[in-house]
């Protein structure tokens, strides 16, 4: 849930940022730091669902035969 947050929280920097007041040197510093979080939290998401895609497929390849042995 952490990563959740930070993200919201990056969410809402980004969005108030331009009306902050910071000098334009600032600005695009602060704008591509935030960018570059947003990139590596992306990273992280997309990790953690493909172990969690791994995880469900080895989950799923259980095979039981219903056919009845009685013919």
């Amino acid at each position: 849930m952490r990563k959740e947050r930070t993200l919201c929280i990056l969410g809402v920097w980004v969005a108030i940022l331009p009306f902050l007041g910071f000098p334009n040197l600032w600005r695009e510093i602060f704008f591509l730091l935030s960018g570059l979080a947003l990139i590596y939290l992306s990273y992280l998401f997309y990790i953690e669902a493909q172990a969690r895609q791994k995880k469900n497929q080895t989950d799923s390849k259980t095979f039981i035969d219903n056919i009845s042995s009685e013919e």
